[in-house]
């Protein structure tokens, strides 16, 4: 009897561990099912395809300036709203959240910024910008989304439609942001002192990307660590003695003055910073005069500095605030340069562990072969403001070059047009659905694990 009743516990025993054995299998099939099933399908891409594309029209043609994005912003936040997401306006001036939330899980944040350039587009298209308005100055000036964040605000309403469409794909909170005035870096600074980390669900990783012409349409580049520079704007006034142009000797001129401090500047890229170290000193205006016989009291000029490294930025800047009052000094001006620092952004830091884990989904969805390793860039971005509040972040590359454009440019030897350019404008598609598709694959394999993951990944940022 003992024996009998040992086999039936044992054949009991046995029984409960195959059952729970039979359902740990489904589980982790079922898990690994979702982690690998990240990229949308060709059916969830067309249904929110057209509306996407409809809206990049609509966003390239009405451009608006940094801090003016009033009906970008509007627009944008009707759409998500629509979608089904909380949507919170003028956060940081014209900024916008978008919340939806989906069970317990982590919390990922998705931007995209709002405002375009002051530049007069050529690109001949058929919904070109023909917007002109007044800056932040007064003057009036053309407007165009030379810098390709229409295409990227299309994406996020794309992305953003499937994540809300597809709930049983993912779990947790994803936080869609609308940043406003990227292109003179005080956005993200503006909503992060409005309260976004305060008022809104903490982001346990932060995720954005950039559409470049360095790569062609469907691929995309990865850069773990420094993605970018540091970036400072500098406002230099140099002042003069003005008079007749006809009688030069009466006066000190600025302008000369001006034009021998642009050439003495370029010394220090060349001459005062070690050769393979990041540094760029660019001057983008100069201002002066009003009529050609005259020699006027001052001359302006706007540099952007550009640095990888916080020694190197450290010691271009003193640099420029030396050679530029040398060179007024030395025209005996009646008074020092006004050097002026309004703006600036620290390069964004990739967090090597999370672009690691994300490449893995993005080439699952693009493709290997589409998913490039790239060094860093020589633009800036203010996404480093997000960053530095402690949120891993991951920021990629789109390629927005016609395949076909960029082919014969590497074969001849010549560049397509860069961000900024009057003539800059991505190759829609494939560019827009590659952007949506990358977006949903990260997004997915970050809503498929636990904010405890993200938060370990902290340990590997800057400086660790």
């Amino acid at each position: 009897m003992a024996r009998t009743i040992t086999i039936i516990c044992d054949a009991m025993e046995l029984g409960r561990y195959l059952l729970r054995a039979a359902w740990l299998l489904l589980i982790a099939s079922l898990t690994g099912s979702a982690r690998a099933q990240t990229q949308p399908t060709s059916a969830e891409l067309e249904a929110v395809y057209s509306q996407a594309a409809s809206l990049y029209r609509d966003f390239h043609q009405n451009p608006e300036l940094s801090a003016q994005e009033t009906r970008t912003s509007a627009k944008l936040a009707a759409e998500l709203r629509r979608l089904g997401y909380e949507v919170t306006e003028h956060v940081g001036g014209t900024g916008i959240v978008a919340i939806l939330k989906n069970g317990p899980g982590p919390t990922v944040m998705l931007r995209t910024e709002l405002d375009a350039l002051p530049v007069e587009e050529k690109t001949g298209l058929p919904y070109a910008s023909k917007v002109h308005t007044q800056d932040a100055t007064g003057h009036d000036v053309p407007v165009a989304h030379a810098c390709g964040h229409d295409l990227h605000m299309a994406a996020i309403v794309g992305t953003g439609a499937i994540m809300a469409h597809s709930r049983q794909s993912w779990h947790g909170t994803l936080m869609l942001i609308g940043q406003p005035a990227e292109e003179i870096i005080t956005g993200a600074q503006g909503m992060i002192a409005d309260g976004l980390l305060k008022r809104f669900p903490r982001a346990d990783a932060a995720v954005a990307l950039h559409v470049e012409n360095l790569l062609p349409a469907g691929k995309v580049g990865i850069t773990p660590g420094i993605f970018d520079t540091n970036a400072d704007s500098l406002r230099i006034i140099i002042y003069g003695k003005g008079g007749h142009g006809a009688m030069p000797q009466t006066t000190i001129d600025p302008v000369v003055i001006a034009a021998r401090t642009i050439l003495a500047l370029q010394t220090i890229p060349s001459r005062e910073i070690k050769p393979g170290e990041m540094a760029v000193i660019s001057v983008g205006y100069v201002r002066a005069g009003t009529k050609n016989n005259i020699i006027p009291d001052q001359a302006e000029l706007g540099l952007t500095v550009r640095t990888y490294k916080a020694e190197i930025r450290k010691q271009v800047l003193s640099a420029i605030t030396r050679v530029t009052k040398a060179e007024a000094e030395a025209a005996a001006a009646p008074r020092e340069p006004a050097i002026e620092a309004y703006e600036k952004t620290d390069a964004v830091y990739n967090n090597p562990a999370l672009a690691e884990r994300l490449r893995q989904p993005l080439e699952a969805a693009l493709g290997k072969d589409n998913v490039i390793m790239e060094p860093p860039h020589a633009a800036s971005e203010d996404f480093s403001y997000f960053v530095e509040q402690g949120i891993p972040g991951f920021y990629f590359s789109l390629g927005g070059a016609d395949p076909a454009k960029y082919a014969e440019a590497a074969a001849t030897g010549t560049s397509l047009p860069s961000n900024h350019s009057p003539l800059f404008a991505p190759d829609l598609d494939p560019a827009l659905h590659t952007a949506i598709t990358a977006e949903v694959a990260v997004l997915r394999n970050l809503l498929n694990g636990s904010a405890e993951e993200l938060h370990r990944l902290q340990q590997s940022g800057p400086g660790q």
